[in-house]
């Protein structure tokens, strides 16, 4: 393997590496008293039911829209009044939270789920399926920062990206500078020639 084809295969090891860690879930870091939105995008506009949930306060929800309405009825105490779609038509299918005057506890891991037109349909929308987002919400006392334009700072994967890409690419640069230094010291050797 000459070092052109090493080249070529490290870039696309290390494309898919970086693939790999942004996927999952999406993190984001608010400041207490700021309103946040955690985006959330259905795959159509047929939904006829929307949840939010997090799973340490099951089993009440976040936020349950049915029949082009809230239902309040098991929603948590603490989300009463302080909740809304960003869109309450879902137009392209945008089903994203805003959460108003967040606090340290909103803190933790939201899952938004949909029920689409046809699907069966229950009282209760507690889905057992997959949720569509997961989004993990970090809340901080007050800090200042860059924000997004959802009204949260992005954090994680971004974050996590660029403190693994340095290190990465720093590792991939002295691995082909190694076979490189390698491939030339054999080349000397092979051209070599001892005095007759």
């Amino acid at each position: 393997m000459n070092p052109g084809q090493f080249c070529g295969i490290c870039a696309t090891l290390f494309t898919h590496f970086i693939l790999l860690v942004s996927a999952g879930q999406k993190t984001i870091t608010a400041e207490s008293g700021q309103n946040v939105t955690l985006p959330c995008q259905a795959p159509h506009n047929n939904i006829i039911v929307v949840e939010w949930s997090r799973a340490d306060l099951q089993p009440d929800y976040v936020l349950l829209y049915r029949d082009e309405r809230f239902d309040p009825e098991n929603q948590h105490q603490s989300f009463k009044n302080r909740v809304d779609l960003q869109d309450r038509q879902m137009k392209d299918g945008d089903v994203s939270l805003i959460l108003n005057n967040v606090t340290t506890a909103d803190a933790g891991t939201y899952e938004c789920r949909v029920f689409m037109r046809g699907a069966n349909r229950r009282k209760r929308a507690h889905l057992k399926t997959e949720p569509i987002t997961t989004i993990r919400l970090n809340v901080l006392p007050g800090q200042t920062g860059g924000h997004t334009e959802d009204g949260g700072k992005e954090d994680g994967s971004v974050g996590l990206i660029v403190s693994l890409l340095v290190p990465a690419v720093l590792l991939v640069a002295a691995v082909v500078f190694l076979i490189y230094r390698k491939h030339k010291q054999q080349q000397n050797k092979d051209s070599y020639q001892p005095p007759a």
